[in-house]
């Protein structure tokens, strides 16, 4: 994936001088001092962005750490959720179970294993959406499975068929899951070809939220927002009813601004129409999950790409610097603005962060490849979505501490 023309980044005093100090570090460390520069690296890239992290209010900076195995393995497999998805379901399709021994263990605190019993009572007659992309709705399915071992939910859809819009309610506690997919967050429509045919490319109002999930905003108590993986393709921005540019266009009478911007500007569009929603509830709980990265290698989706990894990837094996930190950076900045935006207006509604990046960048064993049921997707082997169980299923481990957060009830 090339790297587009991204948002600007501050620069640093203590970050430029240890910047300085790597290469001799290197030099004279050796093997085992390189990989402990590259740390240093790692850490240093983190501070610069990390103090949005702080400034969110989260009580644990759960976005740094490293994976450490766990013998014990997931809370449930694939034969105890009846909801899981024949798309992520790995080990049915023959995934060697090795991706299911790993935990994320933050370097600064606890990140507690799910408790589906103390997630249900603290959500108790509440409900919550996942709204995004596919990704999205891959961690509604890993937060339907890990609440099943505790109470078999019921499908409440208004239209089973409908993939966009689905729900789910545990009635014994009275709480309502539901997956609001939507690709780019913004309203887009796909561009139509000279042949009057739906092309790949969208055009995207970056000033109109998705009526999909806008719309069902006043029956939320909590919202987890995610997005930007539609983004890497040729698409065109529009404002104010007008197409202002475009992302990866190359078109000698458009700006091409790049996928940073773009993202950049449909969460603030999202968080806005959040933190202005007079019908929403006052305590309103909203959670952007940053930015999740696919592992194809030699080739994308139909091109012959794959990834057949069989361990998480050490951290020098890793870009610091690839689009993908820099979506999670532009992600944290946002939500850092929403959150100074309602202190001073909206008051009660609460945004922070669910910061996966760092985590599921190392992942790359973690995706079904060609372990999973194909017919939806053309036989293109998906190092994208991430199997159920697996990796995905620590994105509800921090959705509950995060909530444990906001809530006395999950205390």
């Amino acid at each position: 994936m090339e790297k587009p023309w991204g948002a600007t980044k501050k620069a640093a005093p203590p970050l430029a001088f240890c910047l300085l100090l790597l290469p001799a570090l290197v030099i004279l460390a050796g093997t085992r001092g390189a990989l402990s520069a590259w740390r240093l690296q790692w850490a240093i890239t983190s501070t610069r962005h990390d103090d949005v992290a702080v400034q969110v209010g989260e009580q644990c900076d759960m976005s740094m750490g490293r994976w450490v195995r766990e013998p014990n393995g997931p809370i449930y497999t694939n034969l105890t959720c009846p909801e899981l998805p024949e798309s992520k379901n790995c080990q049915r399709y023959g995934k060697d179970p090795g991706h299911l021994h790993w935990r994320w263990r933050p370097d600064g605190c606890d990140l507690p294993r799910f408790a589906p019993e103390l997630f249900l009572d603290g959500v108790r007659g509440k409900r919550l959406a996942f709204i995004g992309d596919s990704l999205a709705r891959n961690q509604m399915a890993s937060l339907l499975c890990l609440l099943s071992q505790a109470e078999t939910p019921t499908d409440v859809s208004a239209d089973a068929s409908d993939y966009f819009v689905r729900a789910w309610r545990f009635p014994a506690h009275n709480f309502t899951l539901m997956a609001l997919v939507t690709r780019h967050l913004a309203h887009a429509v796909p561009v139509v070809g000279a042949d009057r045919k739906p092309t790949a490319s969208f055009d995207i109002h970056l000033d109109r939220p998705d009526a999909t999930w806008a719309s069902r905003l006043p029956e939320l108590d909590y919202a987890v927002v995610s997005g930007g993986n539609w983004f890497f393709r040729v698409n065109y921005l529009w404002e104010g009813g007008r197409r202002v540019g475009c992302v990866g266009c190359r078109e000698a009478n458009l700006t091409d601004f790049g996928v940073a911007h773009a993202v950049r500007r449909v969460v603030r569009a999202a968080l806005e129409a959040i933190a202005e929603c007079t019908d929403c509830k006052s305590g309103l709980v909203t959670l952007l999950r940053t930015y999740s990265p696919d592992h194809f290698e030699h080739g994308s989706w139909f091109s012959g790409g794959y990834c057949n990894r069989t361990r998480p990837l050490e951290e020098h094996e890793v870009n610091i610097e690839s689009i993908g930190w820099e979506l999670r950076t532009v992600q944290l900045e946002e939500v850092e603005r929403a959150r100074e935006t309602t202190t001073t207006t909206t008051g009660s509604k609460r945004f922070g962060v669910l910061d996966v990046t760092k985590a599921m960048t190392l992942r790359a064993d973690g995706h079904p490849g060609w372990h999973y049921n194909k017919k939806s997707a053309g036989d293109a082997n998906d190092c994208l979505h991430w199997c159920l169980p697996g990796p995905v299923d620590m994105w509800n481990d921090m959705l509950l501490q995060r909530l444990t957060e906001t809530s006395p009830l999950l205390r």
